[in-house]
């Protein structure tokens, strides 16, 4: 595993793109990766890979030949994420997950899982997410986002026809997480 200390210092001195002030707890990635069945899922996107939290939550259940796109901007955790999970399954993207479509190609995701800022995105590069990520799951697929902002909810009714809202305290901070279908 990468060095914390090191993904610490990226998170806080990118914390304008980052958007968190702390990687995701064991307790959050439990409860978030709960509301998936990744058994059977063949094609399965991460939005926000950083320190690999919620990447090893997928990763420890899915099938194993399931791929697994993890998204990330940052570059320092794009190398940390290539180091930690170096399987043929596992496509590490550093790049916008404005850009889903272009790596999915004809793919559809069963599942879509999300720690990014939504907040801290500019509006233009939000919707595009948004509107690519429900075009891109499958007829049963699911978007699961996590935020510090229940208001988001909102924004999401736009692209998704049921968004269910669950409030944990197992993160510091305590976090909503958005179940997207």
């Amino acid at each position: 595993m990468a060095n914390k200390g090191v993904l610490l210092k990226e998170l806080f001195t990118n914390i304008h793109k980052t958007g968190a002030v702390t990687f995701s707890s064991p307790a959050l990635v439990k409860k978030m990766v709960s509301y998936a069945d990744l058994k059977g899922a063949k094609t399965i996107v991460e939005f926000g890979g950083g320190d690999g939290s919620i990447t090893s939550g997928i990763y420890a259940n899915m099938d194993p030949d399931a791929e697994l796109f993890v998204f990330e901007i940052n570059k320092s955790f794009c190398e940390n994420l290539s180091k930690d999970f170096p399987y043929s399954n596992v496509k590490i993207i550093c790049d916008s997950a404005e850009n889903l479509d272009h790596y999915l190609q004809d793919k559809k995701a069963s599942y879509i899982f999300s720690s990014l800022p939504l907040t801290l995105i500019h509006r233009t590069s939000r919707e595009k997410i948004y509107q690519r990520s429900s075009r891109s799951l499958d007829e049963k697929g699911k978007f699961i986002q996590i935020c510090y902002s229940y208001f988001l909810k909102f924004h999401f009714r736009r692209y998704f026809k049921q968004v269910r809202t669950i409030f944990t305290l197992k993160n510091f901070p305590p976090i909503f997480i958005m179940i997207c279908n």
